[in-house]
């Protein structure tokens, strides 16, 4: 895991085993930074971090000079771990230990992007859809990202934009 770009391009990132995480791989989270930098001018948008674990988007973002960036999970470990991170590398960004579900519900922010990488097997990953929209989370030319296992579709729902595979992983774009 590493730092593909910005102020600490190529920064090797060693999280501790214990974490109960599954990290994007450097190949999918580079090529889905190419798509999101098609998209945005990173250092200008709000971003909301899902499930952040390692913080490996997280810190990717903040690398990328994001202009706000909020990082949620429930896990101590990893918010522990991230908060390292971001002291070590002096990034400034909202880190909340939360569940994520929770947060969507109550949330009063908006934001120009939101990325989610729940555990693969979450029976309730289309939640995370439907809340995102009920409570008009995205500023208008926002988008959310999920990134799922590649054997699960979710094109059938509502804003579905379209989908990237990446071996095991798939990035699916909802507006």
């Amino acid at each position: 895991m590493r730092i593909i770009s910005g102020s600490h391009r190529g920064l090797k990132l060693q999280a501790p085993a214990k974490l109960p995480v599954r990290p994007t791989t450097d190949m999918a989270k580079e090529a889905l930074f190419n798509i999101i930098e098609q998209k945005v001018n990173i250092d200008e948008i709000s971003v909301l971090d899902l499930f952040a674990g390692t913080g490996n988007i997280s810190l990717e973002f903040s690398s990328r000079g994001v202009k706000e960036l909020t990082s949620i999970d429930r896990h101590a470990d990893c918010v522990r771990f991230i908060q390292e991170m971001n002291t070590k590398l002096k990034f400034t960004s909202n880190l909340l230990r939360a569940d994520v579900f929770k947060y969507l519900k109550t949330c009063v922010y908006k934001y120009d992007l939101i990325f989610a990488d729940p555990p693969y097997d979450l029976p309730n990953i289309p939640d995370i859809i439907r809340l995102v929209k009920e409570n008009n989370l995205l500023n208008v030319g926002g988008f959310l990202i999920i990134e799922h296992a590649s054997m699960q579709n979710l094109s059938s729902y509502k804003g579905y934009v379209e989908s990237r595979k990446y071996g095991s992983s798939t990035f699916s774009f909802f507006e």
